[in-house]
């Protein structure tokens, strides 16, 4: 399958992209310096150089027809994480758009609880542009993963994926490794399980 990773130099699009190779996958991997990709030269690895602030660049380099997974956090203010950048990847034309959201924004906020509340407050301004951005990849039939607090560490054994109407209320800081993300999210481009909703992916 032909993929492509937004933001493939952090420490989710690195784990998505490696992941993706194991899996035998063709796998596009755009950041702003593709040299911080520090993964070995592939056959199958194409690195594309692509900054997450300019959306209609980013929608530039998407390859028409790829699944396209985005490993953007939530730390980061941008273009890209606002709905124009949403709807310029998915006016690039990809089969699927696999999106990494936020737990306890949005759709998922009440069911994270009271520290729902706390996250809007952090996010500021830029809670109403992740929700846009949610809410256009959802209505192009994508999906968008709602992950608790990422962390590094391998894969879980037990890890398990819900649609949010099954989501059991779990706190903010609940952790999940990016592995068990990346691998979460590599499930749904290889068999979608969770089109036009939002998908949590737990570690047990």
């Amino acid at each position: 399958m032909n993929l492509t990773v937004l933001a493939a130099s952090g420490r989710t699009g690195m784990a998505l992209t490696r992941l993706a190779l194991w899996r035998g996958h063709t796998v596009t991997a755009i950041a702003r310096d593709p040299e911080r990709i520090a993964l070995p030269d592939s056959p199958n690895l194409r690195k594309v150089a692509g900054d997450v602030n300019d959306a209609a660049g980013i929608g530039a380099v998407v390859d028409e027809g790829s699944v396209v997974l985005s490993g953007l956090g939530t730390d980061r203010a941008g273009t890209l994480l606002a709905g124009a950048g949403a709807r310029a990847v998915v006016a690039a034309g990809p089969r699927r758009v696999i999106w990494l959201g936020a737990y306890g924004t949005g759709r998922s906020a009440g069911v994270a609880g009271e520290g729902a509340g706390v996250l809007a407050a952090v996010l500021g301004e830029r809670l109403a542009d992740k929700v846009e951005a949610d809410d256009t990849v959802l209505a192009a039939g994508g999906t968008v993963f709602h992950a608790g607090m990422l962390v590094d560490g391998p894969v879980s054994p037990g890890r398990r994926t819900v649609g949010l109407a099954a989501a059991p209320v779990f706190d903010l800081g609940a952790q999940v490794s990016r592995e068990t993300v990346a691998a979460a999210m590599l499930d749904e481009a290889e068999t979608p399980a969770f089109p036009g909703v939002v998908a949590l992916p737990l570690a047990q």
